[in-house]
């Protein structure tokens, strides 16, 4: 019978240490196989596909604002800071990045859709559709009868929510809402496009939504009676609401004359 005789240590080790080298060997030769390749003009970004909303930029702004930024090539680029390159263009909200081989991007834009101006008058950023305030050359605004809203940091999209539900209420009465404030105390401040100054107090979107739902059931029977020369509305009174005419002194419509009005 024959019986296999037992390896040699010193023939095992060098057997182990053959395959490490040749196995080390062999990935410095695919590394440098895979960096020669990398480096190749054939991967080099050469074009940049750009879909989605292009309504204030076009491929000179986006080019002039981004492509400076990008580094490395097609498998290199870091897609990520490529991202936020695109979404520091104005007017860009969001953007897409990915790799077409073997040499492209495609970026899918969504663009800012303006809504209203936050802050000061003369001072005021854009809000957009998602309640989010953005800058942006405001001359690019196709809009001209945006409102302007404004409110403590951070409040912008509650702001919004409640310009959107007030703003039909208004214009029931043929007012149009062309500014609405949130106060740092919490209290609400409209102002409708006659130069009508409306307080509509402390409380939820629900409260200041029935206040002025309340409001407008009875303008029209107020107005009929004291003309259509009303300067500010107040309606924190909680039997009613007071209302300054222009060279009048202030009038309050209280319970009595409001289930009157509403008849």
């Amino acid at each position: 019978m024959n019986q296999a005789l037992p390896v040699p240590l010193d023939v095992k080790l060098m057997n182990t240490t053959s395959l490490v080298l040749g196995l080390a060997f062999a990935g410095m030769l695919v590394t440098l196989g895979v960096t020669w390749l990398l480096q190749q003009n054939l991967f080099r970004l050469a074009a940049i596909r750009v879909g989605g909303d292009l309504s204030h930029n076009n491929a000179v702004t986006l080019r002039a604002n981004v492509v400076p930024k990008l580094t490395g090539n097609f498998f290199t680029v870091d897609l990520a800071r490529a991202q936020a390159a695109f979404e520091g263009v104005p007017w860009v909200r969001r953007a897409v990045v990915q790799r077409e081989f073997p040499n492209r991007l495609r970026v899918l834009l969504q663009e800012h859709q303006a809504i209203a101006f936050w802050g000061h008058e003369g001072d005021a950023r854009l809000v957009n559709s998602y309640g989010e305030v953005f800058e942006a050359n405001q001359g690019d605004v196709e809009a001209d009868d945006l409102p302007l809203l404004n409110g403590p940091s951070g409040q912008s999209a509650v702001v919004l929510q409640a310009y959107r539900r007030l703003a039909p209420v208004f214009e029931k009465i043929d007012m149009q809402l062309t500014r609405l404030e949130l106060t740092a105390r919490g209290s609400w401040r409209a102002r409708l496009d006659e130069g009508i100054v409306v307080e509509l107090g402390l409380g939820s979107q629900d409260e200041i939504h029935s206040r002025a739902e309340r409001f407008a059931a009875t303008l029209t029977q107020v107005s009929s009676k004291f003309g259509r020369n009303l300067e500010s509305a107040d309606l924190r009174y909680s039997n009613g609401y007071a209302l300054k005419l222009r060279g009048v002194t202030t009038t309050v419509l209280g319970d009595k004359e409001h289930r009157k009005a509403t008849r």
